[in-house]
Protein backbone atom coordinates (compact mmCIF):
# COMPACT_ATOMS: atom_id res chain seq x y z
CA UNK A 1 0.00 0.00 0.00
CA UNK A 2 2.90 2.59 0.59
CA UNK A 3 4.47 1.67 -2.88
CA UNK A 4 1.28 2.41 -4.27
CA UNK A 5 0.39 5.84 -2.68
CA UNK A 6 4.26 6.67 -3.38
CA UNK A 7 3.07 6.36 -7.03
CA UNK A 8 0.14 7.62 -6.78
CA UNK A 9 1.80 10.97 -5.12
CA UNK A 10 4.77 11.26 -7.34
CA UNK A 11 2.64 10.62 -10.84
CA UNK A 12 0.01 13.43 -9.09
CA UNK A 13 2.32 15.90 -8.54
CA UNK A 14 3.91 16.22 -12.06
CA UNK A 15 2.72 18.96 -13.76
CA UNK A 16 -0.09 17.83 -16.45
CA UNK A 17 -2.56 19.69 -18.47
CA UNK A 18 -5.48 18.83 -15.66
CA UNK A 19 -3.42 20.70 -12.89
CA UNK A 20 -2.12 23.11 -15.12
CA UNK A 21 -5.39 24.24 -15.98
CA UNK A 22 -6.42 24.27 -12.70
CA UNK A 23 -3.60 26.78 -11.45
CA UNK A 24 -4.62 28.60 -14.60
CA UNK A 25 -7.77 28.79 -13.59
CA UNK A 26 -6.71 29.79 -9.97
CA UNK A 27 -4.50 32.45 -11.12
CA UNK A 28 -6.91 34.09 -13.58
CA UNK A 29 -10.32 33.17 -11.87
CA UNK A 30 -9.88 32.67 -7.99
CA UNK A 31 -10.44 29.59 -6.06
CA UNK A 32 -14.13 29.61 -6.21
CA UNK A 33 -13.90 29.17 -10.05
CA UNK A 34 -11.59 26.47 -9.95
CA UNK A 35 -13.64 24.31 -8.05
CA UNK A 36 -16.38 22.94 -10.91
CA UNK A 37 -13.46 22.27 -13.08
CA UNK A 38 -11.84 20.02 -10.50
CA UNK A 39 -14.92 18.59 -9.79
CA UNK A 40 -15.27 17.55 -14.09
CA UNK A 41 -11.75 16.47 -14.05
CA UNK A 42 -12.48 14.13 -11.15
CA UNK A 43 -15.55 12.48 -13.03
CA UNK A 44 -13.66 12.63 -16.12
CA UNK A 45 -10.41 10.78 -14.44
CA UNK A 46 -12.99 8.25 -12.96
CA UNK A 47 -14.45 7.60 -16.57
CA UNK A 48 -10.45 7.21 -17.63
CA UNK A 49 -10.08 4.99 -15.01
CA UNK A 50 -13.24 2.46 -15.34
CA UNK A 51 -12.06 2.44 -19.63
CA UNK A 52 -8.66 0.89 -18.03
CA UNK A 53 -9.96 -1.00 -15.42
CA UNK A 54 -12.20 -2.43 -17.25
CA UNK A 55 -10.52 -3.19 -21.01
CA UNK A 56 -12.40 -0.50 -23.10
CA UNK A 57 -9.20 1.23 -22.90
CA UNK A 58 -7.05 -1.45 -23.65
CA UNK A 59 -9.59 -2.00 -26.75
CA UNK A 60 -10.01 1.05 -28.13
CA UNK A 61 -6.20 1.56 -28.28
CA UNK A 62 -5.82 -2.29 -30.23
CA UNK A 63 -7.83 -0.69 -33.49
CA UNK A 64 -4.41 1.17 -34.86
CA UNK A 65 -5.89 4.15 -36.91
CA UNK A 66 -8.02 5.24 -34.15
CA UNK A 67 -5.83 4.55 -32.02
CA UNK A 68 -3.37 7.20 -33.86
CA UNK A 69 -6.16 9.34 -34.75
CA UNK A 70 -6.49 9.50 -30.57
CA UNK A 71 -2.91 9.94 -29.85
CA UNK A 72 -2.37 13.05 -32.62
CA UNK A 73 -5.35 14.71 -31.25
CA UNK A 74 -4.38 14.66 -27.74
CA UNK A 75 -0.59 15.41 -28.62
CA UNK A 76 -1.85 18.36 -30.76
CA UNK A 77 -3.79 19.61 -28.24
CA UNK A 78 -1.59 19.21 -25.17
CA UNK A 79 1.24 20.90 -27.71
CA UNK A 80 -1.46 24.20 -28.71
CA UNK A 81 -1.42 24.11 -24.74
CA UNK A 82 2.09 24.29 -24.56
CA UNK A 83 2.44 26.94 -26.80
CA UNK A 84 0.08 29.35 -25.14
CA UNK A 85 1.49 28.78 -22.07
CA UNK A 86 5.28 29.33 -23.77
CA UNK A 87 4.40 32.67 -25.61
CA UNK A 88 2.61 34.46 -22.82
CA UNK A 89 5.29 36.74 -22.30
CA UNK A 90 5.89 38.30 -19.22
CA UNK A 91 2.58 37.36 -17.73
CA UNK A 92 2.85 33.96 -16.20
CA UNK A 93 1.33 31.82 -18.94
CA UNK A 94 -1.04 29.36 -17.48
CA UNK A 95 -4.11 28.89 -19.51
CA UNK A 96 -5.88 31.68 -19.32
CA UNK A 97 -9.61 31.96 -21.65
CA UNK A 98 -11.79 34.44 -21.76
CA UNK A 99 -13.68 32.74 -19.30
CA UNK A 100 -13.46 30.28 -16.49
CA UNK A 101 -13.34 26.67 -17.50
CA UNK A 102 -16.35 24.99 -15.71
CA UNK A 103 -17.16 21.62 -15.41
CA UNK A 104 -17.71 19.93 -18.76
CA UNK A 105 -14.14 21.44 -19.63
CA UNK A 106 -12.90 19.36 -16.76
CA UNK A 107 -14.67 16.21 -17.88
CA UNK A 108 -13.90 16.66 -21.13
CA UNK A 109 -10.03 17.09 -20.65
CA UNK A 110 -9.08 13.97 -18.99
CA UNK A 111 -10.27 11.56 -22.13
CA UNK A 112 -8.13 13.34 -24.46
CA UNK A 113 -5.28 13.41 -21.90
CA UNK A 114 -2.63 10.90 -22.58
CA UNK A 115 -1.23 11.34 -18.72
CA UNK A 116 -4.46 10.09 -17.39
CA UNK A 117 -4.14 6.49 -19.28
CA UNK A 118 -0.32 6.20 -18.31
CA UNK A 119 -1.69 6.91 -14.45
CA UNK A 120 -4.69 4.36 -14.34
CA UNK A 121 -2.61 2.08 -16.48
CA UNK A 122 0.43 2.29 -14.03
CA UNK A 123 -1.66 2.58 -10.58
CA UNK A 124 -4.21 -0.57 -11.84
CA UNK A 125 -2.24 -2.71 -13.46
CA UNK A 126 0.23 -2.99 -10.61
CA UNK A 127 0.95 -2.07 -7.08
CA UNK A 128 -1.09 -5.57 -5.84
CA UNK A 129 -3.00 -4.86 -2.55
CA UNK A 130 -4.76 -7.42 -2.28
CA UNK A 131 -4.57 -10.41 -5.09
CA UNK A 132 -6.84 -12.46 -3.91
CA UNK A 133 -9.61 -10.20 -4.63
CA UNK A 134 -9.58 -7.72 -7.72
CA UNK A 135 -12.58 -6.05 -6.51
CA UNK A 136 -11.58 -4.93 -3.20
CA UNK A 137 -8.41 -4.18 -4.46
CA UNK A 138 -10.21 -2.04 -7.10
CA UNK A 139 -12.18 -0.06 -4.80
CA UNK A 140 -9.35 0.70 -2.16
CA UNK A 141 -7.24 1.80 -5.04
CA UNK A 142 -9.68 3.91 -6.15
CA UNK A 143 -10.58 5.64 -2.78
CA UNK A 144 -7.18 5.96 -1.64
CA UNK A 145 -6.58 7.65 -5.34
CA UNK A 146 -9.02 10.36 -5.09
CA UNK A 147 -7.53 10.89 -1.48
CA UNK A 148 -4.53 12.28 -2.67
CA UNK A 149 -6.11 13.36 -6.10
CA UNK A 150 -8.46 16.07 -4.68
CA UNK A 151 -6.46 17.80 -2.33
CA UNK A 152 -3.31 17.80 -4.66
CA UNK A 153 -5.39 19.46 -7.18
CA UNK A 154 -6.84 21.87 -4.48
CA UNK A 155 -3.52 22.53 -4.02
CA UNK A 156 -2.68 23.46 -7.49
CA UNK A 157 -5.98 25.72 -7.87
CA UNK A 158 -4.45 27.46 -4.21
CA UNK A 159 -0.86 27.64 -5.98
CA UNK A 160 -2.64 29.85 -9.22
CA UNK A 161 -4.46 31.92 -6.89
CA UNK A 162 -1.48 32.61 -4.93
CA UNK A 163 0.89 32.76 -7.84
CA UNK A 164 -1.49 35.33 -8.97
CA UNK A 165 -1.09 37.90 -5.76
CA UNK A 166 2.62 37.79 -6.04
CA UNK A 167 4.61 40.74 -8.07
CA UNK A 168 7.14 38.41 -9.73
CA UNK A 169 9.84 39.98 -11.82
CA UNK A 170 9.33 39.76 -16.07
CA UNK A 171 12.59 37.88 -16.61
CA UNK A 172 11.11 35.13 -13.90
CA UNK A 173 7.70 34.76 -15.23
CA UNK A 174 9.08 34.17 -18.38
CA UNK A 175 11.36 31.22 -17.21
CA UNK A 176 8.11 30.08 -15.38
CA UNK A 177 6.38 29.74 -18.44
CA UNK A 178 8.78 28.19 -20.24
CA UNK A 179 9.42 25.39 -17.47
CA UNK A 180 5.65 24.68 -17.81
CA UNK A 181 5.51 24.90 -21.34
CA UNK A 182 8.26 22.22 -21.26
CA UNK A 183 6.64 20.23 -18.46
CA UNK A 184 3.73 19.85 -20.45
CA UNK A 185 6.14 18.86 -23.61
CA UNK A 186 7.17 16.16 -21.31
CA UNK A 187 3.86 14.78 -20.68
CA UNK A 188 3.15 14.24 -24.32
CA UNK A 189 6.64 12.64 -25.30
CA UNK A 190 6.09 10.46 -21.86
CA UNK A 191 2.53 10.03 -23.02
CA UNK A 192 3.69 8.67 -26.67
CA UNK A 193 6.85 6.57 -25.45
CA UNK A 194 4.01 4.91 -22.93
CA UNK A 195 1.20 3.52 -26.19
CA UNK A 196 4.03 2.44 -28.31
Amino acid sequence: MIAFIAAVIFLLITPGPGVLTTAGIGAAYGFRSGLGFIAGLCIGGFLVMIAVITGVAAIVFTVPWLRWILLIASAAYLLFLAYRVATAGSRVGFINPGKPLGFWNGLMLQPINPKAYVVASTLFSGFPILPDSLLWETVIKLVVFNLIWIPIHLIWLWAGVQLHELNVQQHVQRRINIGMALAMVVVVVLALLALD
